[in-house]
């Protein structure tokens, strides 16, 4: 069941938008209880909406809580609304407590989600540690006195790593991540030099010659192996296709039926003709070899006995 979206929206302004909001009522838990019954019972969205526009005062006020990452405020509380409806939509009145202390948790970790997604350009971690450190290093350099930029003393990393259990390492580095600037791989190296910073990445990806000289040997391959296929007869050509090049290949019943042989006899044709095949690509390959470091030596290639 989907909720409506028709919300008060941020267009306007924040100020505007905590004005809109305040106008809506506060639900007693009477009230509430019966909103969410219809909701969970009916599928009523007229009550879940009004569940919804209840507590919107609640997903501001904790959002506002956020405005250290500093994010555009208007996109904390849109993603804080996101939450509470994935609460209200969850949300069972007879587990016995309110709307408002179940929708905290989901408010806050879809506003924390975003943060992660969106405050820096490189991602400050994915594990629960990380995610910890976080979102609460800042909240303990203010409790310890820690407000200024720059390296935190010794004895400040150690108290925020045994209060966090973390390493003393992953402190540091992430407090110098949060108070370093964020800068964009397009900005300029330096003022006397234009080049960008992303310029400066080594790339993944292979260059022209590797990529032609792959495509080079993948020709050759498949050279050597038209080539190779020749010195069979039509019967083991057919059964070495249809055996080792054929995606799927096909069954040695399906074959044996074909040629009204065994399927023993089919898989000896098989072997004998993989064998063939094996030793012409050796061989030839072992020839061109000896060829092209002749030719690089400017030695004369032997006689043939």
């Amino acid at each position: 069941m989907a909720i409506s979206t028709s919300f008060p929206t941020l267009t306007s302004g924040i100020s505007q938008y905590l004005s809109t909001i305040a106008k809506y009522p506060i639900l007693n838990e009477k009230e509430e209880y019966m909103l969410a019954k219809r909701w969970q019972t009916k599928g009523d969205t007229k009550a879940a909406r009004k569940l919804i526009t209840s507590h919107l005062r609640l997903v501001a006020k904790i959002a506002f809580g956020y405005r250290g990452y500093k994010l555009p405020i208007e996109d904390l509380i849109s993603e804080g609304n996101v939450g509470l409806m994935k609460a209200v939509k969850k949300f069972d009145p007879e587990r016995g407590f309110r709307l408002s202390t179940y929708s905290i948790w989901w408010i806050k970790a879809s506003i924390n989600e975003f943060i992660l997604n969106s405050w820096s350009l490189v991602k400050l971690g994915t594990t629960a540690a990380q995610k910890k450190l976080f979102f609460n290093l800042q909240k303990l350099k203010n409790q310890m006195n820690q407000i200024e930029k720059g390296e935190l003393p010794n004895e400040i990393v150690k108290k925020i790593a045994k209060k966090l259990e973390v390493k003393e390492t992953e402190v540091v580095e992430m407090n110098r991540r949060l108070s370093g600037p964020e800068k964009s791989l397009n900005a300029p190296i330096s003022d006397e030099d234009e080049s960008e910073a992303i310029d400066m990445l080594k790339s993944n990806e292979e260059n022209q010659e590797k990529k032609l000289y792959k495509l080079d040997e993948k020709n050759k391959r498949k050279e050597l192996l038209i080539k190779a296929l020749g010195c069979l007869n039509e019967r083991e050509k057919n059964i070495f296709i249809k055996r080792c090049l054929n995606d799927p290949p096909s069954t040695l019943e399906k074959l044996s039926k074909l040629y009204k042989v065994s399927r023993e006899r089919i898989r000896q044709i098989e072997v004998r003709a993989f064998e063939k095949v094996r030793k012409l690509v050796l061989d030839t390959a072992i020839s061109e070899s000896k060829e092209n470091l002749f030719e690089e030596k400017k030695l004369p290639l032997p006689l043939e006995k």
